[in-house]
């Protein structure tokens, strides 16, 4: 099995819904921050790779096929050039609501921890901010360039910018698959995410 979507969002750019959409459309499992955060060993190969290891991309999505969040969106380029059939997908949102929302949900989560080893810190905090995770208008230059970067890199052709609300259609006509019955996804809210969090 390889990968066969990619996603280069930003983390709350819609991409749990997508997690779940892309399991429905029959590209799961997809990996998403949640798979590291439940499984050890994908928590100590992802650590690793952060850490600077050289990746080992069969091994870190062994079983998926398809992946969507951090940490995986932060290697997109290196993932779109090893899984050159597969289909890439921009998650988005306005640079200002992603704001909004990454401040009350992921941004206390990075603060709240003490494991310097923690993707939150090691990888988004660090590596993706520079280590400027709460610098509001650092952090949506960050979130616009990684936007530019990725519409400017991936061919038209193979990307599909899918914004919030966007729903089935443009999906399921990106990966050539029918479009189901139930409603599209709508997961992992602000107050789900604390929920969670807290639990």
């Amino acid at each position: 099995m390889s990968l066969m979507v990619i996603g280069t969002g930003f983390g709350r750019t819609g991409t749990d819904s997508m997690r779940e959409a892309l399991t429905m459309l029959g590209f799961g499992p997809c990996h998403h921050m949640s798979e590291v955060m439940t499984h050890g060993e994908q928590k100590r190969l992802w650590r690793a790779l952060a850490r600077g290891e050289a990746p080992d991309w069969a091994r870190l999505f062994a079983g998926y096929k398809s992946c969507v969040d951090w940490p995986s969106a932060y290697y997109w380029r290196e993932l779109i050039e090893a899984y050159p059939q597969a289909r890439v997908i921009l998650t988005w949102r306005s640079p200002e609501s992603w704001w909004e929302s990454f401040e009350k949900t992921i941004l206390p989560a990075i603060a709240g921890s003490t494991d310097q080893e923690s993707l939150g810190i090691a990888l988004v905090a660090k590596q993706v901010f520079g280590g400027r995770p709460q610098d509001r208008a650092h952090a949506i230059a960050v979130y616009r360039d990684n936007v530019e970067a990725v519409l400017s890199t991936v061919p038209a052709e193979r990307l599909l910018v899918h914004k919030l609300g966007d729903g089935w259609a443009p999906l399921c006509a990106h990966l050539g698959a029918p479009v189901p019955d139930e409603p599209y996804p709508s997961r992992n809210s602000t107050r789900e995410f604390r929920t969670a969090l807290s639990l």
